[in-house]
């Protein structure tokens, strides 16, 4: 692990505690930066930074939907850090479509592991507060990466 993700590591635990309000408890500002460093060091770098974000806040929370879910959650989560950082370093038009595949994949899909514990009326609830929170994480990272992509501070 470099450095470098262990900044972020330590920035999506901050990010772990600022909650959007939502039915399970998890869902918080801790994937920006994971979302950051997908896109401005690499996919695989924003990978574990994103699903280490979202296990802290699991953790802080007491993991509500047991630790196995949760590893499931945060498998997924890395999964739209990759996405968003392979496809948002493929110009404005990947960026827009990294942007929106991560909030349809942390949203509507990850969403589904709802429907075993609590039926669709757990999904439906639990669904605006992972978009919001999704398109809050996804737009602090854009920007912070359109703000910092032309200068010697990413690779």
């Amino acid at each position: 692990m470099t450095n470098a993700m262990a900044v972020f590591i330590a920035l999506s635990a901050v990010g772990a505690l600022i909650k959007i309000p939502s039915p399970v408890g998890t869902v918080a500002l801790d994937a920006a930066p994971g979302f950051f460093v997908a896109i401005g060091f690499g996919g695989w770098m924003g990978a574990v930074v994103a699903a280490i974000g979202h296990l802290l806040t699991a953790g802080i929370t007491g993991f509500p939907l047991t630790l196995p879910l949760h590893l499931t959650i945060a498998a997924g989560m890395a999964a739209c850090a990759w996405v968003f950082g392979w496809l948002g370093r493929k110009g404005t038009a990947g960026l827009v479509a990294g942007f929106v595949l991560a909030v349809i994949i942390n949203s509507p899909v990850l969403a589904l592991i709802m429907v075993p514990i609590g039926g669709w009326p757990l999904y439906l609830a639990t669904l605006p507060s992972l978009a919001i929170g999704a398109v809050l994480n996804l737009a602090i990272a854009t920007v912070a990466y359109l703000s910092l992509r032309k200068t010697s501070l990413l690779s």
